[in-house]
């Protein structure tokens, strides 16, 4: 089941998304708006299902007018401990989610809360989905491994050739990673956290993939090329 989930951040145009990513929106079963990514939606030709949130960003008004165009709303205390996208995506696994895209999750006036979107791939619940943050720039998704039997983890990396797959440790080292149809291949190596090693790799071929032993590495692939 394919949940969008439209956070706050600086929301893309839909026509540039495609052009970036193309199927993208793919067997969208669901979308939720987190508080003001509500407002985004329309922009990319979409209506909200379920708006989450404080209602801080939209207002009580606007909730009131997306309750009375039939939207579900789940209002929440301003203080709490979890962000607006943070508990949009609780809500979308709550109904049943296995695959999960986040738009809105970048940019905006709060580095922060672009680095706590970032951070929100770890969340426990989400193991074992298919889970990225996507813009017209960018779609990052988190790989953990072992699995829950052990067993290394892998990813397909599909897409043009020329086009950039950064690999960034996330907080931790990441050994055993293996890659295919990468310019800078990696065989069954390590990347420490800190050392920016993995930045900037190339796409070789459509069918690209990685695989990790154990860690947690994130996958920030890019549509613009480098030739290196």
């Amino acid at each position: 089941m394919h949940v969008l989930v439209v956070a706050d951040g600086d929301a893309p145009e839909r026509g540039d998304l495609t052009a970036a990513w193309p199927g993208w929106d793919d067997d969208l079963a669901l979308v939720v708006a987190a508080d003001g990514g509500a407002r985004s939606c329309p922009r990319l030709g979409l209506v909200p299902d379920l708006v989450v949130g404080d209602g801080d960003s939209l207002g009580p008004a606007e909730l009131d007018r997306l309750e009375a165009a039939g939207v579900a709303v789940e209002r929440a205390p301003v203080d709490k401990d979890e962000t607006d996208t943070e508990l949009a995506i609780l809500a979308a696994l709550s109904r049943g989610a296995t695959r999960l895209t986040v738009l809105g999750a970048f940019g905006g006036p709060r580095l922060d809360h672009e680095l706590a979107n970032l951070g929100l791939l770890a969340l426990p619940a989400l193991e074992g989905r298919d889970v990225c943050l996507l813009d017209a720039r960018a779609r990052v998704a988190l790989l953990r491994a072992p699995d829950p039997d052990g067993a290394p983890v892998a990813r397909a990396l599909p897409g043009p050739i020329g086009a950039l797959v950064s690999l960034i440790p996330f907080g931790v080292p990441v050994e055993g990673i293996t890659t295919h149809g990468l310019h800078y291949p990696l065989a069954d190596e390590t990347l420490p956290a800190g050392p920016a090693r993995g930045l900037s790799n190339v796409r070789r071929s459509n069918d690209a993939w990685i695989e990790v032993r154990r860690g947690r590495l994130l996958v920030v692939e890019a549509p613009a090329t480098l030739a290196p």
